[in-house]
């Protein structure tokens, strides 16, 4: 990891001192592709959240939330300190995010495959409304075993959204196991491409990876586009990676923190 995406890290730790608890494996295996969609892709003003011409991303796979908050208040959508404060009473950064309340959100998530059907709606108002901007989903492999995300995916082949960009973080892990485990999908890229989507597939730690596949994406034409990102649950933390038991953690002391704050110096 260079030195930004453990930056993110060290900030989203921050976080996790605060409430001790929370989504830690989900929320490291997305730095890297948040990262690079708001460094290198994603149109924004940070001072206006709800500018009108800014692209959309929405982060289905709320629980994983932190990372996004984490790029958030790197980018002034929020001031740093906030983090400090997740998950408390008087905070607005909750254990899943919350459209309204927190600048930059564009949906409430975290009731899995809800994310894909908002993004297709978006995607459809701006091509109503001839407008450009565009909109990321971000998804789990996990979380591909809802039938709301397929039913989605035929309504984003059937209307042509190429201005629609489903991002998969595939971690090969859910909540309680190995997704194989629990419904093995198969070849995700074939099922894709089977439900009319141009797909891509990279390593999503892969910095350089994501810009270029970002960077020479068809931003026409008449197909949505799927990247499937590979990853690694727990990025960054060698106890935590690829380890279902650090989906989410209940309680973390000091000793553990600061392991995991020494690990990133």
């Amino acid at each position: 990891m260079d030195k930004r995406s453990k930056e993110l890290r060290k900030l989203v730790l921050s976080a996790f001192k605060s409430d001790r608890r929370g989504h830690i494996g989900p929320t490291f295996s997305l730095i890297e592709i948040l990262r690079v969609l708001f460094d290198s892709f994603l149109k924004f003003n940070p001072e206006k959240p709800i500018w009108k011409d800014r692209d959309r991303l929405i982060l289905s796979k709320g629980h994983g939330c932190l990372a996004l908050y984490a790029i958030l208040a790197d980018y002034g959508f929020f001031d740093k300190s906030e983090l400090e404060k997740f998950c408390k009473y008087d905070s607005i950064l909750g254990g899943h995010p919350e459209y309204g309340k927190v600048p930059g959100i564009e949906a409430s998530t975290g009731a899995l495959g809800h994310g894909l059907a908002i993004g297709v709606g978006i995607a459809l108002a701006a091509r109503i409304n001839k407008k450009a901007y565009r909109t990321v989903v971000i998804t789990g492999d996990g979380e591909l075993n809802e039938g709301s995300v397929w039913e989605s995916a035929m309504s984003a082949s059937m209307h042509k959204l190429s201005n629609l960009i489903v991002v998969v973080d595939k971690n090969n892990l859910q909540s309680y196991g190995l997704t194989r485990d629990v419904i093995d999908m198969g070849s995700l890229k074939s099922k894709w491409e089977a439900f009319g989507f141009e797909v891509f597939e990279i390593d999503g730690h892969d910095i350089q990876a994501l810009e270029k596949i970002l960077s020479n994406l068809p931003h026409t034409g008449s197909k949505p586009i799927t990247i499937i990102c590979n990853t690694i649950k727990g990025k960054g933390f060698d106890f935590a990676e690829g380890n279902a038991n650090w989906h989410h953690k209940s309680y973390m002391d000091d000793e553990l923190l600061n392991k995991m704050s020494k690990l990133l110096e």
